[in-house]
């Protein structure tokens, strides 16, 4: 009996070492300090509801976070839970390796809260939640009062045609510029907007699946970019710029436009006063519309996680109201329950902006294609570059459509032969 006892005793004693030394391992993709602090104090706060388990946090620097991730993958060091830009999405969830969170939605109390767009969105592959969104980040643009002032340009520019001679007026001062080009990492969002803009259209495929790319009103939009740059309204160097280039480049004044989400109010606010900037609808094409990028970003559970049920659980921890609202304060997008309206910090004079767009019925939320498996690949390879090769004069506008439109037409082509 006492032998009995001691073995209960022994196996409690084991049961509980392996309860502490638990780990779950998250990784973060689009990072920042300030992003990775508050990930740390949600984190902190499920760790203390869940005693004996710990998580390591993982953060890849969004500039070459798709080939880190890949190479961890194909080494077999996978996280349990995983930060996911729609851009992966359909990549990871297509090839198995995501779980499917429809089983722990059903049961969880704050579904009812979650915005139709968010389930909407984190079922775009297979109509399936293979990811949470944790929120939505919409393209506006930012422009600098007191420089438009000093260049005198007296309104801000409503038109494509207005916003390349207000970047011109700018560009006359000595060390200014119009456009904080994103030439770099995540580039893609501003070419589609002002190719969009220009086509009239944000329809990125005919119905034969062939791509629009290369049809005459987007290499028109294609060509309105590089020209802003062969023209000097965008620093020499943007070629290069990714994120925290181009936003520095707005709050040092060396720019006087930016286009961006709600995110870059983290930095901006931080360093200019809010008077002295203003955020309006993108501007607008030669039919009156614009098309504005809507993305999303959220958490993922991997497949191969072994803690599947305590991963849930730090991914709810993440998305329930508390956490889904101090994330997002930090991170800038628009939260994903429908209960954050009533937050004061989002009726703020910041935001109004992106509301003024999101009103505008001529301003039209677009959402990059991707449910193709392809798609993560040509945004953070091949549209990196061949648009700099194309701002630096190695191949022509034209060029850059046709590559664009060949690639995506296999891509859309396949997905609709596999229907």
């Amino acid at each position: 009996m006492k032998r009995l006892i001691a073995a209960t005793l022994l196996a409690t004693l084991m049961a509980g070492t392996a309860l502490a030394d638990t780990t779950l391992k998250l990784v973060e993709v689009i990072t920042s300090p300030e992003r990775t602090e508050t990930l740390k104090s949600i984190v902190a706060k499920f760790e203390s509801a869940n005693p004996g388990t710990k998580v390591e946090i993982i953060s890849l620097p969004w500039s070459d976070a798709f080939q880190k991730f890949a190479t961890m993958v194909s080494a077999g060091d996978v996280p349990d839970v995983m930060e996911m830009p729609d851009t992966w999405l359909s990549l990871y969830a297509n090839n198995g390796m995501l779980e499917s969170l429809e089983p722990y939605l059903k049961d969880w109390e704050h579904t009812k809260s979650l915005s139709d767009r968010a389930l909407e969105l984190g079922r775009d592959v297979k109509d399936t939640a293979y990811m949470l969104p944790y929120g939505f980040y919409l393209r506006a643009m930012f422009y600098n009062k007191k420089l438009l002032e000093q260049a005198g340009v007296t309104a801000p520019p409503k038109t494509l045609d207005e916003f390349a001679e207000a970047s011109k007026k700018v560009a006359a001062i000595p060390g200014k510029y119009g456009y904080c080009l994103r030439g770099g990492p995540g580039g893609l969002n501003g070419w589609v907007m002002f190719g969009a803009s220009m086509a009239g259209s944000n329809t990125f495929f005919n119905e034969d699946g062939t791509s629009t790319f290369d049809s005459p009103g987007w290499v028109k939009g294609l060509t309105y970019v590089v020209d802003l740059y062969k023209n000097g309204l965008a620093p020499k160097d943007s070629v290069n710029w990714g994120f925290n280039e181009i936003v520095a480049g707005f709050y040092s004044g060396t720019c006087a436009f930016l286009d961006q989400d709600p995110d870059a109010l983290i930095a901006i606010a931080q360093r200019m006063k809010a008077e002295d900037f203003g955020i309006m609808t993108m501007p607008k094409g030669p039919d009156g519309k614009t098309f504005p990028t809507i993305g999303f970003a959220g958490w993922s559970m991997m497949a191969s996680s072994a803690n599947k049920d305590l991963s849930w659980k730090l991914i709810s921890t993440l998305e329930a109201p508390e956490g889904n609202i101090e994330w997002n304060k930090k991170t800038g997008a628009l939260p994903v329950h429908t209960t954050a309206e009533k937050d004061p910090f989002y009726a703020s004079e910041q935001f109004k902006g992106w509301f003024d767009e999101l009103a505008d019925k001529d301003a039209v939320p677009t959402t990059m294609p991707t449910y193709l498996e392809e798609f993560a690949f040509f945004k953070d390879s091949l549209v990196i570059k061949t648009s700099q090769e194309a701002l630096l004069g190695d191949i022509t506008p034209e060029e850059l459509a046709k590559q664009w439109a060949e690639y995506m037409t296999k891509a859309q082509q396949k997905f609709l032969a596999s229907k």
